[in-house]
């Protein structure tokens, strides 16, 4: 063959070769992609049985989980129900039982007179008074009752018409009758009626509530906390459980004193097994924020000098104190204030069931105990601390030298200032205000009780609610800033049916005050001195403790949120 055609056929057969491997290239590549589209289907395949069987078992999971916590929540609802349903029972038992017992008193001896928590009947005794006597105990005492329930209930002149338990027949044995308050209130807290009661300072109103109260839990055996009070103020309270410690001497009752200023652990170990708790509202709040009182138990509910704890601000404490106590047709509740302001009406109305209000004496219109002998001299402001050592040297001289004599400051500075000065002119003086600590205030009112100390300087912190026995005189070294405050002050003296003497120095400073200082002389039947008249008989409106001569009744906002920071 001719070398030329041979290479034409050698490429030929090359070009053949060629497109063969390239035909058969193509249909692996094929067949490849067809093989890869399989695996990727069989991959996708697997992923999603994947996918779907952890869907079903997430579905199973959450299907199975809501599953027990419905019957959890539904195994909790029963256990509250039945609960609930069981305090209730044993509620209605006990009543039935009180019911049944009263009636047995009451068929076995007509002539006796009845407790706390059954139907109340007046003794043979008390029916026997006359009318007469009746009507002058109430009109001498200048007594009102507006009773919603037409009871007319007779008020208990003597011991002796009423029988309590005998622990607390002996601890109120060493009185000589009941006080105005407790006379009348008394009936109508035995009839298990919510009561108001309004009435001057020092008039027995620990006592007026404090005795139903323990008459009933050591009559009844009750157990766990029973009893709540609330007071304004630290030093108030503690007066309050100091009568009421007083009063379940030698009974197996416990009670507590909460209040700020000192350890929360200790108040917080003894409520565990106490029956009655006395608080302020500020400590009471944080015990029930941190979920250390259950407060579900309290059947008897006492709000004390509730028209001061309002002017202190304390009206959201309080409706959130009251909220965590059972319902209000499930307990009673006790109001005691020395007047009778709108706000505190407000109050009633929404936490009280048909309350019977006791008002003793003209509380409608501001007015000091007509026992005090009331002396104003009006005096150049830089001779009051001159005139305040003249007039320890009158009224601490001769027999009167150990008289006990409560002094009154305006401002912690001033109390400081007089403290010194007394102390350098040689007296013993006890001294309670703001810059001390609990503890030395605390130790100062006990020094003074006690006769420790005849003198007691003090600012307005003392002024309200306190009974410290025995105090011959008032003197106010400066005049206080309301009309309201120097009343409660000079009822320091003249307690318990005693009478006493507040001496007061007024100053041009104080001249916007002069009408309403004329205005309560001349309604206790006091002079009104020459030098008080010439400075006209304007009187200023009460002021709010917060927010001054801006405030309004119908003031709302947000209240302040406690934050807590972890340790």
């Amino acid at each position: 063959m001719h070398p030329r055609r041979h290479r034409a056929a050698r490429k030929e057969i090359f070009k053949i070769a060629l497109v063969n491997n390239h035909i058969e290239f193509r249909k692996m590549g094929k067949e490849e992609k067809k093989r890869k589209l399989e695996e990727a289907e069989l991959s996708s395949n697997v992923d999603k049985k994947l996918k779907k069987d952890k869907k079903e078992k997430k579905e199973k999971k959450d299907k199975k989980d809501k599953k027990d916590k419905k019957e959890k929540k539904d195994k909790s609802e029963k256990k509250d129900k039945k609960e609930k349903k069981d305090k209730k029972e044993k509620r209605e038992n006990e009543l039935k039982e009180v019911k049944t017992e009263n009636t047995k008193v009451i068929e076995k001896d007509s002539n006796q007179p009845s407790s706390l928590d059954g139907p109340y009947v007046q003794s043979k005794a008390l029916n026997e008074v006359l009318e007469a006597d009746i009507k002058t105990f109430l009109t001498d005492n200048e007594i009102s009752i507006e009773d919603p329930h037409n009871l007319s209930l007779r008020p208990l002149l003597k011991f002796s018409q009423v029988s309590f338990v005998e622990e607390v027949q002996k601890a109120i044995s060493k009185f000589p009758s009941p006080t105005p308050i407790q006379a009348v209130s008394w009936p109508y807290l035995l009839s298990n009626k919510d009561v108001i009661g309004v009435a001057e300072t020092g008039s027995g109103k620990t006592f007026a509530f404090g005795v139903p109260a323990v008459d009933s839990i050591l009559r009844h055996n009750k157990k766990g906390l029973k009893v709540l009070c609330l007071s304004p103020t630290r030093e108030l309270a503690l007066q309050i459980y100091d009568n009421l410690e007083e009063l379940t001497h030698n009974t197996p009752i416990s009670s507590v004193a909460i209040y700020g200023g000192v350890s929360k652990q200790d108040q917080i170990e003894k409520i565990r097994n106490a029956s009655i708790a006395v608080a302020t509202p500020g400590r009471l709040v944080d015990l029930l924020e941190d979920n250390l009182v259950d407060l579900s138990t309290v059947e008897y509910l006492v709000l004390d000098e509730a028209d001061r704890m309002l002017d202190k601000g304390f009206e959201e404490h309080i409706k959130m104190i009251i909220g965590r106590t059972p319902e209000k047709s499930q307990r009673q509740t006790l109001m005691f204030t020395a007047t009778w302001p709108k706000e505190v009406r407000d109050l009633a109305s929404e936490f009280m069931v048909s309350p019977v209000k006791v008002t003793v004496g003209d509380r409608d219109e501001l007015s000091a105990n007509k026992r005090i002998t009331q002396i104003v001299e009006v005096i150049d402001p830089r001779d009051k601390e001159r005139k305040l050592l003249q007039l320890l040297k009158k009224y601490q001289s001769g027999s009167n030298k150990n008289d006990k004599i409560l002094i009154f400051a305006l401002y912690k500075k001033e109390a400081l200032r007089v403290e010194g000065l007394l102390q350098r002119n040689g007296y013993t003086v006890s001294a309670v205000h703001g810059d001390l600590t609990q503890q030395q205030r605390t130790g100062a009112l006990g020094r003074f009780k006690l006769g420790e100390s005849s003198l007691m300087l003090a600012t307005d912190v003392a002024a309200r609610g306190l009974d410290i026995p025995n105090v011959k005189v008032v003197i106010n070294l400066t005049f206080p800033l309301t009309a309201e405050d120097y009343v409660h002050r000079i009822g320091r003296t003249g307690r318990a049916g005693k009478t006493g003497i507040a001496h007061t120095l007024f100053t041009e400073h104080e001249k916007h005050l002069s009408g309403a200082l004329m205005n309560i002389l001349r309604g206790a039947n006091q002079p009104v001195p020459d030098e008080l008249l010439k400075f006209g008989g304007h009187t200023k409106k009460k002021t709010h403790s917060v927010y001054g001569a801006f405030y309004k009744d119908d003031m709302s906002g947000k209240s302040a949120k406690k934050i807590k920071f972890d340790d």
